[in-house]
């Protein structure tokens, strides 16, 4: 009986480094995500407003957006 706590343990550690890697990736896609999200918003303002702001319209197209819904 001890033998199945024990593999029951190893196999319960496995699963965690699983999930905490799975959490790990989905809240890195929500972040990229949001940046595109922000992005599309940013470039939607004029130039003089994303300078006040030390934002840069190139390197926010480089980035990359998700179009605002309207």
């Amino acid at each position: 009986m001890a033998t199945a706590t024990a593999s029951f343990g190893v196999t319960n550690r496995a699963s965690g480094s699983f999930v905490r890697r799975a959490l790990s990736r989905m809240v890195e896609a929500r972040e990229k995500q949001a940046r595109r999200y922000v992005n599309g918003y940013l470039l939607s303002l004029d130039d003089a407003t994303l300078a006040a702001h030390g934002f840069n319209r190139a390197e926010l197209e480089r980035e990359g957006s998700a179009g605002m819904i309207l």
